[in-house]
């Protein structure tokens, strides 16, 4: 056994201490950018100092899966649409004066965006050369001199430009880094499984049913409309109320996203009660598509079966090197997410079919996939030749638990890893 510092031993408590009945909607009322769910900005690592490593043991390969930086919104209509809307009642007289400014504000957005759909930020490019950067000087044992680094990315644009920038950054903290990149379709049966037959049982009735039940019983956009629409009877007969209150709170919750973000807000339309109740819904929408949601089996984390076979499978060739470096991975929150539902991470690996016990029960999603959102995977062994590797898991840079015993915390040896994974893959399906 080793020594915990006191400010180590509270943080691994708080990993597995039940959550506070209502711990979301105190941090978003501090902060209202949470609630926008997987459209928030990489917060950066909250535990500055991590535990240390058994005696004798040191790093010596990371397996990494993470997602791309901020980015503007994928599709026109994000911008099309809204902007469409408030235009219409503006040439009409039905907008209030603050109708109007957010009118102004979203055809700026709208301007920003336009021939960028979907394509990393700035602020995209810059979050991934920090988390390359801290990922450098936490671990300089697995980077040191001419050791390779393997990085593959999805086939989309963001993607790529998210690897590129993690690269780059390796590459000026250590030119003698051996870079291999790609991005190809021969890599996507991982690094973004299609499994149709998986997808299309996400929504069965009884959890579509569910989730219309919990969203109105949370979500109302009266208040909203009335605070930009001047006339009640046209927001009535001519608005698609519920359509455009969800477009507004994704504008509004990618805008920290953008380079006008430092200018302007959309949040100021939205109380906090309503950003808390958006999160509520989304929350409960991602959980049921992505998590293991007893509405509907609670399978869907298995979409990420391929691609923790590839790291288990990965890790043990690395590991038959001397000086194995780094794998990473470039995709999506949509592999990010059910990837760390499968792994069990910090109880991620809830199934439940009551969508009003996830909050108070920890599953909380923007605490899982941010913009730049990551997992690492640390190993560490005392010499080449030592058969004893333990590995520890980072999710987005802070220590995390697995559903693994250890006396080792938040170190777990290698071979209990692979033992209770593989047998959760295998009985996949049976």
């Amino acid at each position: 056994m080793f020594n915990y510092k006191l400010s180590t031993i509270l943080f691994a408590l708080a990993t597995v201490m039940p959550a506070a009945a209502q711990q979301a909607k105190d941090e978003i009322y501090a902060n209202p950018r949470l609630s926008g769910s997987n459209h928030l900005v990489y917060p950066g690592p909250v535990q500055d100092r991590l535990t240390a490593a058994p005696k004798g043991y040191h790093p010596f390969y990371i397996s990494h899966y993470g997602r791309h930086g901020s980015r503007y919104l994928i599709g026109r209509d994000e911008y099309d649409v809204p902007a469409a809307v408030l235009a219409r009642a503006d040439s009409l007289g039905k907008l209030t004066p603050l109708g109007r400014d957010v009118l102004r504000r979203v055809r700026l957005l709208r301007a920003e965006a336009d021939g960028r759909l979907g394509e990393l930020t700035p602020l995209g490019a810059e979050q991934h050369r920090q988390i390359a950067r801290r990922m450098y000087e936490r671990f300089p044992e697995v980077f040191r001199g001419s050791v390779t680094v393997d990085a593959k990315s999805t086939v989309v644009i963001r993607c790529i430009l998210s690897m590129e920038n993690e690269l780059q950054e390796l590459l000026r903290l250590n030119p003698d880094l051996i870079i291999k990149h790609d991005a190809s379709e021969h890599d996507m049966y991982y690094m973004n499984q299609s499994d149709h037959a998986l997808s299309a049982r996400k929504t069965p009735r009884r959890a579509l049913v569910a989730w219309n039940d919990f969203a109105s019983r949370h979500v109302s956009r009266a208040a909203l409309m009335s605070r930009l629409f001047a006339d009640s009877e046209y927001v009535k007969y001519e608005v698609d109320t519920l359509d455009l209150g969800n477009r507004l709170f994704k504008l509004a919750s990618n805008v920290q996203s953008s380079p006008l973000g430092s200018e302007m807000t959309l949040y100021d339309i939205f109380t906090k009660d309503e950003l808390y109740n958006f999160w509520l819904a989304d929350n409960a929408s991602w959980y049921i598509g992505y998590g293991a949601c007893a509405l509907n089996g609670g399978t869907q984390p298995f979409s990420q079966r391929n691609l923790l076979r590839n790291i288990i499978h990965e890790a043990d060739s690395c590991m038959t090197l001397e000086r194995p470096g780094a794998t990473l991975r470039f995709g999506h929150e949509t592999m990010v997410l059910p990837l760390v539902c499968l792994l069990g991470i910090n109880g991620y690996d809830l199934s439940t079919a009551c969508l009003d016990s996830l909050e108070s029960k920890g599953w909380i999603n923007y605490k899982v996939f941010p913009m730049g959102a990551n997992v690492q995977l640390v190993f560490y062994r005392r010499s080449a030749t030592d058969g004893e590797v333990l590995l520890k898991v980072l999710l987005n840079e802070n220590e995390a638990r697995l559903p693994l015993p250890s006396d080792l915390a938040p170190y777990y040896r290698w071979n209990d890893f692979k033992e209770y994974y593989l047998r959760k893959l295998d009985g996949y399906g049976r």
